[in-house]
């Protein structure tokens, strides 16, 4: 809702109070105020002009050169392009010096030999949308009426001193969807009065009940309708104020009919619909429930075809409107009308959203039926209307109303202690201010016994239970004004689980390694669903998905991290590592809930290090990823637990794949993705994890044990063993380790080689073994007879020779 700060000082007094101000009070009790657009601001130097002159520039065709009155002592010369400029009009003129939205400068100029002193201006180069500029204008300059005194304030004129409030109203508020909403809404907020505008105009003497007459059949869908006539009326544009400010709320003025219904729709929040009543077609109005197959022409030129569940206004014969919605095109008020059916009435809110649903018609009226209308304002919009038709279009109002009024809400009675409301706000207001508050908001409060009764006018639909005065009070006491007070109960101190500890944990450390944390949705399609996934299961469908691809729970973390990582490296990123922590969800069958376990997965794409100045590039290879892993399981005690074995998965490259093993059961898989896959993504080489993180969490871990650093020397021997190529360096690793005895403290590998001097089907595997005893220094003798048990080992399990 935008809400115009010099038409809200027509309701209310605003003396003393700025449009920020009265923005930061009207959020602080409830209602969020999103922005305050100055309408003006960066505009100067626009003044009113008068063209005295005009005729063609003689060096171009679609310019002219204009003589024209500012309001100094000589007139000006303007070279003007605009295809409607004339002599005797009057326009908004930047004069020389003045400035422009986008800080745009009107400076001298010349245009093809000839000067100009200025610019005559269109709405648009004001700062207008153009959605907003009457079409007569909108491909052209704005002229003002005749009344306008040459050097006036064009801004002033144009209401473009003005600011305006952009309102964030959430769908209970629909009472604030009007100037008069939002003035009952100020008007509490700074405990002033509401001016309500004063209607009355004169009568001609005939009846409308004489010209028209209502008949309801779909009493449910319309409880209530309203039509008047205004016969006589003269067609043509609107005053100027009421131009501007229907653009100020958002909507493009049309005429002088069709302004004032919606000058008071925005007004009242009321909405209304003009008909020409010559071209209605009887003189009787009926509104019924569609029929199967019939259609209607509505104001955009379109013929819909109308369904049984809509609500239309027909002349007896066919439709000429679709209720709340919009009219028909045949009965629409033209140029040449001469007298005006207007309707004013009360529709059922969801009937009116399922057609415009239906018919994807959102349109001003529709917007405030479906959220609900005021019922006590029908007849009060209808007068204001004809008052302004008979003001402003020349029109003779018809006396009395043609009206049906079956039934209609009545204002809600609540009732409610001065207790209730302390005790829910933890706050001791007094029932005079409790009082004085609901007053302020036009609540009728009577004192009875110990609670209030509190009758709630239909303009508030929202207000229906005892929590709702509590909050109104609350709101308008002011939220700053609760006191802060502590718990009277004895609380312990929060901490994190061991879980969460593990978890933060992991996080941190993966962060410290350069991946970056991503969340995904836990849906997804049907063929992601399974990719990747360490324990396939079966897949655990949506009854109402929203959509194909957001249908399935998944049951690994790697299919959308990829998509993560393609959306970076799509975006000229030459490296991308994230990883997540999320649940993955598993099932045993189609009728089983699903089991939520907790998983960790990573991938990491592009150069790994790259050092500009020293020239050094480091690409990522498995080493890498497998490293981060490593430094993973050293931050939680399981280094001596876990188990890396060669495997081959679906989606993951053959040759360079991994599975994880904790206490020999499966925990995790890591290795580079499959090359027809990184293809697919449009991936550079992309290796991934994923990891068990529940299960790797539970592990039990020993106390951590310390050791002296050793006083005695070490003995390195380092061995180089020829295998076959199917062998495992890992299982040969463990081998070594376990036959070394309590002198082998430490073996790594730090060699392969594969090369041309290798007998074919072979490869050499290279260890550094070091051998110590904490309490004495080791003799030559012991730490061969520790090596020659690690060699026979070796060459028992696997044949293993020494390379010569």
């Amino acid at each position: 809702m935008f809400v115009s700060y010099k038409w809200l000082k027509d309701y209310v007094d605003l003396s003393g109070i700025t449009a920020e101000e009265l923005a930061e009070k009207i959020t602080r009790s409830g209602i969020e105020v999103e922005g305050v657009e100055v309408l003006n601001q960066g505009i100067s130097g626009v003044v009113v002009g008068h063209v005295l002159e005009r005729e063609q520039h003689p060096n171009a065709d679609k310019l002219n050169k204009c003589l024209v009155d500012i309001g100094q002592d000589e007139p000006v010369q303007i070279i003007c392009g605009a295809p409607n400029v004339d002599k005797g009009q009057k326009v908004a003129v930047a004069t020389v010096g003045a400035v422009l939205p986008g800080n745009f400068k009107i400076k001298k100029a010349k245009l093809r030999g000839e000067e100009s002193n200025g610019m005559i201006c269109s709405l648009q180069e004001l700062g207008i949308e153009g959605k907003l500029v009457p079409k007569e204008y909108a491909e052209g300059i704005f002229v003002f009426p005749g009344d306008v005194q040459p050097g006036a304030d064009a801004l002033q004129q144009l209401n473009l001193d003005d600011e305006v409030l952009e309102l964030g109203l959430t769908p209970n508020r629909s009472d604030a969807l009007s100037m008069l909403g939002v003035a009952y809404e100020v008007a509490a907020i700074l405990n002033r009065e509401v001016k309500l505008p004063e209607i009355s105009y004169e009568t001609e003497g005939e009846k409308t009940s004489d010209y028209i007459s209502v008949n309801i059949e779909a009493k449910q869908e319309n409880p209530h309708y309203t039509a008047a006539i205004v016969r006589n009326v003269t067609i043509a544009p609107s005053p100027l104020w009421m131009q501007t400010r229907l653009m100020a709320a958002g909507i493009r003025p049309h005429n002088n009919v069709v302004d004032i219904t919606n000058y008071v729709l925005i007004e009242y929040g009321q909405p209304l619909h003009a008909f020409d009543y010559d071209r209605f077609g009887s003189k009787e109005v009926v509104i019924r429930m569609a029929q199967t197959g019939e259609k209607l022409l509505t104001l955009d030129d379109k013929e819909r075809e109308l369904k049984e569940d809509q609500l239309v206004i027909t002349n007896g014969k066919v439709p000429v409107a679709l209720a709340g919605v919009m009219g028909g095109a045949d009965s629409e008020v033209k140029e040449d009308t001469v007298n005006v059916l207007l309707e004013s009435a009360y529709f059922d809110g969801q009937t009116v959203r399922r057609a415009s649903k239906d018919h994807g018609l959102r349109s001003e009226a529709s917007a405030r039926f479906e959220k609900g209308v005021a019922p006590e304002r029908v007849i009060d919009a209808a007068r204001r209307a004809v008052q302004l038709l008979v003001q402003y279009a020349g029109g003779e109002a018809a006396e009395g109303f043609a009206e049906v009024k079956h039934h209609a809400p009545e204002p809600k009675t609540i009732f409610i202690s001065e207790e209730k409301i302390n005790s829910v706000l933890g706050m001791s207001i007094s029932e005079e201010e409790i009082k004085s508050i609901l007053l302020r908001l036009g609540f009728a409060v009577e004192t009875q016994g110990d609670k209030l009764s509190v009758t709630v006018p239909t303009r508030r639909g929202d207000i229906t239970l005892e929590e709702d005065i509590v909050e109104e009070v609350a709101r308008l006491y002011g939220y700053d004004n609760i006191p802060s007070t502590l718990p009277l109960f004895r609380s312990t101190p929060g901490k994190l689980t061991e879980y969460q500890a593990k978890r933060r944990k992991v996080r941190q450390y993966l962060e410290g390694a350069g991946l970056l944390q991503a969340i995904t949705y836990s849906l997804t399609s049907k063929e992601k669903a399974v990719q990747f996934a360490l324990k396939e299961t079966e897949m655990t469908r949506l009854s109402l998905p929203m959509s194909e691809d957001r249908s399935v729970l998944r049951q690994s973390l790697l299919p959308h991290l990829l998509e993560v990582l393609n959306h970076n490296l799509s975006r000229q990123m030459d490296q991308a590592a994230v990883y997540e922590t999320g649940s993955v969800f598993l099932t045993k069958g189609k009728d089983e809930q699903p089991v939520e376990k907790e998983h960790l997965a990573g991938a990491i794409t592009g150069l790994w290090e790259q050092h500009q100045w020293q020239g050094e590039k480091k690409p990522l290879d498995f080493f890498v990823v497998k490293g981060i892993l490593d430094g993973l399981f050293s931050e939680l005690g399981l280094s001596e637990q876990v188990e890396y074995k060669a495997a081959a998965r679906d989606g993951l490259h053959p040759g360079r794949t991994a599975e994880l093993y904790i206490n020999g059961v499966l925990a995790g898989a890591v290795g580079q993705l499959h090359p027809t896959i990184q293809k697919e993504m449009d991936l550079s080489e992309t290796y991934v994890f994923e990891l068990m993180l529940e299960d790797l969490m539970e592990q039990e871990i020993g106390e951590i044990q310390y050791t002296v650093i050793p006083r005695y020397p070490s003995i390195t021997r380092d061995i180089a063993l020829v295998v076959d190529k199917e062998v495992a360096a890992g299982e040969m690793l463990s081998v070594i380790k376990a036959a070394g005895g309590t002198l082998l403290k430490e073996a790594v590998i730090f060699d392969l080689y594969e090369g041309d001097r290798m007998e074919e089907g072979k490869k050499s595997v290279a260890f550094s073994i070091l051998y110590l005893d904490p309490e004495r220094t080791l003799t030559d003798e012991e730490v061969t007879k520790a090596h020659e048990k690690v060699l026979n080992a070796v060459s028992e399990k696997f044949g293993a020779a020494l390379r010569g």
